[in-house]
């Protein structure tokens, strides 16, 4: 199956879709790929593993869509937004897969509008604040480095469907990556400030890689990353310890709930809307 082919059906046939949310407009995400579940796949854990990171991407989306209007600068703000629509495009897929193999028929709706914070699976890094600027490209950059890697290994899935997702994903995250990068380089070796910021977003983040390196263990890959960027920076390296991937067990920070109240509100305020 070309890698292409699953984003190919986001783009035909939607003019009679009159679904709800980010997937009003839409057919299901999947109509016309191959989904049946390879033979000796997992479905149960599968299923799981697409929720979690369809919630890692969405939350990720949530907290990028908060810079609309609050951007440096109107190129700054189309890059994060653009950043937050591939992440959105993620999780609809994903969700979308998930339904389909964890045998409840759930369309992305459910997933994204109709679940409380202790059901979300999302590592915490995502669900934090925003911070300033330094903080959301540190979080940025480490959420990037580390999904990237994670999505490569992916792309071999015996799955073919998660498998083409990945692999569609590795492209929209080398540029999240390298977009995250050049700001890093660029604050950390920037004015006193800038630097001083960069420094304090490292620590803020510091205590949640563990979390990361124990959901998908890729931790030599996103350390070079980190260490190459902040090296370039003039940055030190954060130090991380391992800590239980408490996010995936839905053990949430007092921010998640928030978070969901807002994307979620219209959507539960009005459950079978349509427009």
């Amino acid at each position: 199956m070309n890698d292409d082919h699953v984003y190919m059906t986001l783009a035909e046939g939607h003019e009679d879709d009159s679904r709800w949310a980010y997937g009003t407009g839409f057919e299901d995400p999947l109509h016309g790929v191959d989904t049946a579940v390879p033979e000796g796949v997992d479905t149960g854990r599968l299923a799981a593993d697409c929720v979690a990171l369809a919630d890692d991407a969405l939350v990720s989306a949530q907290r990028l869509a908060e810079w609309t209007t609050r951007a440096p600068e109107l190129e700054e703000e189309v890059a994060l937004a653009n950043i937050g629509l591939d992440l959105l495009g993620q999780a609809r897929l994903l969700y979308a897969r998930a339904g389909q193999v964890d045998g409840s028929g759930r369309g992305e709706d459910a997933y994204a509008y109709f679940r409380d914070a202790g059901d979300f699976r999302n590592v915490r890094l995502a669900e934090l604040p925003g911070g300033d600027f330094a903080f959301s490209i540190v979080r940025l950059l480490v959420l990037s480095s580390w999904r990237l890697a994670h999505f490569e290994e992916l792309s071999s899935h015996p799955d073919p469907v998660l498998a083409a997702i990945a692999a569609k994903g590795v492209k929209e995250l080398t540029y999240h990556r390298q977009y995250a990068a050049e700001w890093a380089v660029r604050l950390g070796d920037g004015t006193q400030e800038s630097h001083r910021r960069m420094r304090k977003a490292l620590e803020q983040v510091a205590p949640y890689f563990g979390e990361l390196f124990t959901a998908h263990d890729v931790r030599d890959e996103v350390v070079a990353v980190l260490r190459q960027v902040t090296e370039a920076g003039g940055l030190p390296m954060p130090v991380y310890r391992p800590l239980p991937g408490a996010g995936r067990a839905g053990e949430h920070t007092e921010h998640l709930a928030p978070l969901l109240a807002e994307l979620q509100s219209v959507a539960r305020a009005h459950p079978e809307a349509t427009w």
